[in-house]
């Protein structure tokens, strides 16, 4: 009885009480069977006596579903058999099982309820088991159900600390304004180790209803990263709906068929839900072959989820909040730049333009005009930038003004010089994503073009969303002038063709004239459509 209660670790005390059990009874082999939660089976088998290796080419361990196993489930009740394969309710061992004959097994209660049954086989010597060994194992099965409610206690209580451990983790870093990659990685992570599983996977919700793995945590490299479960997926629909999915083995369970999680066994699916939004979902898979997840184990999972939703939600509102002062900072300098910076050159330029007209020197003339042509382009590319700040950052990246940018730079280094470019207009609101495709597609073959035929050193780019065309309407014009030597006669056409084209598709049209190298050197190319 000292020896059965000295320790607190679950799986300690059962291996104790088997070698115990089969010490008094001087039987060869114990085993312990945990009944599950819903009595329908064996949640856990443990055993003494059976060396490793034969262990191992025993492929299917009892499962209390059949049986003496599932009889004693059914009926809990001591029993004491001379030879077990003479009992109608035997039905035979697997393969590479030890051969066994007597058997003596006992419930295991823990506070009144039934916990599983201790079994005890092949007494040393041939002999029966004894009344005297049914007592003793009775009694010592006592004292086990009360070191097995103990050792259930402290395992929740620790499981408990260490999964309220992990939510203060995971809660620290999605709210430390850390990347959000990184973050679902750490709930990811943390999910897995508490869990014990093989693998943890964060997915995400994707526009079409599916699911995208956003975050993976194994041991192994995974090429599972960025994969979409559909929208068709039986299991997708239960989950956003907000309904935690516990699968008994993901291999065999028809409704993970095409799912990331389909070579392993037991498996949580978890919603993570928040005032009824789904904000994703933590999948947390074990291995072929290892037990199930506890009672335990899934509610403290699900309050897992559930906080890491809640912080994926502050999170969120707290990147919400940084972005919105960030927008009311560009709101600002824009209001500046066009209230005051505009205000005053444009004051300046008007001045100047008295200036000269009160100057009777025809350089100052000259020099006035030039200047007052400097004030008007960096007039409009001010307000191009008051423009470009009173877009929304996240979509940048994928603005039309950012691809005009990135075509540019792109051009810079075959060209040995960075072309110029001016914006005018709201590019990035006004332009449709078809009409800026086809746009930034003929600003990179005209750029092409320059680069192979023009040996131009130098080319204005203008982009212009407030143009008026010829039939009064709104649309966006592309302009590119150079200063090379300009198209020959007879020279191929097939990439102002192309231009045309993609004008003509849109409601425009595209056409060519004098550049702005010197005496019109050079050429331009326009190339408009309506919006």
């Amino acid at each position: 009885m000292r020896s059965v209660g000295s320790g607190l670790e679950l799986h300690s005390t059962l291996d104790r009480i088997c070698e115990t059990a089969a010490s008094l009874a001087d039987a060869r082999y114990a085993a312990i069977g945990v009944i599950a939660k819903d009595g329908s089976g064996l949640a856990d088998f443990v055993f003494h006596g059976v060396d490793a290796a034969t262990a191992r080419e025993i492929v299917r361990l009892p499962d209390g579903h059949r049986g003496l196993f599932g009889a004693l489930i059914q009926d809990p009740e001591p029993v004491r058999l001379a030879n077990l394969t003479e009992d109608p309710r035997s039905c035979g061992f697997p393969d590479h099982h030890p051969p066994m004959r007597g058997l003596l097994g006992v419930p295991l209660r823990v506070r009144g309820e039934s916990f599983g049954n201790l079994y005890l086989a092949e007494k040393r010597g041939d002999e029966p088991f004894s009344d005297y060994d049914l007592g003793i194992v009775q009694v010592l099965a006592t004292e086990a159900g009360i070191a097995i409610g103990n050792a259930r206690l402290y395992e929740a209580a620790q499981q408990g600390e260490r999964w309220i451990d992990g939510s203060v983790a995971v809660t620290t870093a999605l709210l430390s304004g850390g990347d959000t990659d990184d973050a679902l990685q750490v709930v990811a992570e943390q999910a897995r180790r508490l869990s014990g599983s093989a693998a943890g996977l964060v997915l995400l919700p994707t526009c079409e209803g599916g699911l995208e793995i956003a975050a993976v945590a194994s041991d192994r490299p995974s090429k599972a990263l960025g994969a979409v479960i559909p929208a068709v997926s039986p299991v997708v629909a239960e989950l956003l709906a907000g309904q935690a999915v516990f699968l008994a083995d993901a291999a065999t369970d028809s409704r993970m068929a095409a799912g990331p999680v389909r070579d392993f066994g037991p498996t949580m699916l978890l919603p993570l839900r928040s005032d009824g939004r789904v904000l994703g979902v933590l999948v947390l898979p074990r291995a072929r072959g290892e037990r199930a997840f506890g009672e335990t184990e899934r509610t403290l999972a699900v309050q897992f989820a559930s906080q890491a939703a809640l912080a994926l939600k502050m999170a969120e509102a707290q990147r919400d909040r940084e972005r919105l002062a960030v927008y009311e900072d560009r709101d600002r300098i824009a209001r500046d730049l066009h209230d005051i910076v505009v205000q005053r050159l444009f004051a300046t330029a008007t001045l100047l333009e008295s200036a000269q007209d009160e100057s009777a020197v025809p350089e100052v003339r000259d020099s006035v005009g030039s200047t007052v042509g400097e004030l008007d382009v960096t007039i409009q590319e001010i307000r191009s930038s008051v423009f470009a700040l009173r877009q929304d950052p996240a979509g940048t990246p994928s603005g039309l003004r950012t691809r005009v940018l990135r075509e540019i730079d792109a051009a810079a280094a075959p060209f040995g010089f960075r072309p110029s470019h001016r914006f005018v207009g709201p590019v990035d609101t006004a332009v449709d994503d078809v009409t800026g495709e086809n746009l930034v597609a003929s600003l990179r073959e005209v750029l092409s073009n320059v680069l192979r035929h023009a040996g131009a050193s130098r080319v204005d780019v203008v982009v212009d969303a407030n143009a008026s065309l010829p039939d009064g309407r709104r649309g966006v014009r592309l302009t590119v002038a150079d200063d090379g030597v300009g198209i020959p006669d007879g020279g191929r056409r097939s990439g102002l063709r192309n231009l045309e084209r993609r004008a003509e598709s849109l409601g425009g049209a595209s056409w060519h004239g004098p550049g702005s190298g010197e005496g019109g050197g050079g050429t331009t190319v326009v190339w408009q459509t309506p919006l």
